[in-house]
């Protein structure tokens, strides 16, 4: 087992192990602290994969922006443990529909790409075209997830306001 096989295994355990304490744990704190190694892991995966560019996004946007504002939301909306949870048919047949959705995009996604030629070590993406493809490619995708987002967000104000 060589030095690179180590660093895998150690951020996958740093990454799994936190993941599943996130879903296992009733204590949202610890929670969200759980979820700040999990992030951690992955952007140590991203390192070790040669993304240094994802590696840093990774440590900038989930690490530095969203987990701060899960936390400061967690810490200053103590009251929100005493709603009570609606988990009914209304609920569930939504994320149901959704999930189905985005795995039926994700498997056509899969069988769609020709995984027989493989590229050169050298050649690689730039990040201009990384750029344009989400602006002109996935545009739609990417404003359907800033709806998403924004949903949640007035959810979670919403909820949080009551």
């Amino acid at each position: 087992m060589n030095l690179y096989e180590i660093f895998f295994y150690l951020f996958a355990f740093i990454t799994i192990a936190p993941a599943f304490i996130v879903v296992m744990s009733r204590n949202i704190i610890r929670s969200v602290y759980a979820l700040f190694l999990s992030f951690f892991g992955i952007a140590g995966m991203y390192v070790l994969l040669s993304a240094d560019f994802l590696a840093i996004v990774q440590l900038i946007v989930y690490i530095g922006g969203i987990l701060i504002l899960l936390l400061f939301g967690v810490m200053l909306t103590n009251k929100i443990t005493q709603l009570p949870i609606k988990i009914g048919f209304f609920q569930i047949v939504p994320a149901i529909i959704v999930v189905g959705l985005l795995s039926g995009l994700m498997i056509n996604f899969i069988l769609r790409q020709d995984w027989t030629t493989s590229p050169s070590s050298d050649a690689g993406v730039p990040l201009s075209g990384l750029g344009i493809a989400l602006i002109s490619e996935y545009g739609v995708l990417f404003i359907i997830f800033g709806f998403l987002l924004l949903a949640a967000l007035v959810g979670a104000a919403s909820t949080a306001r009551k």
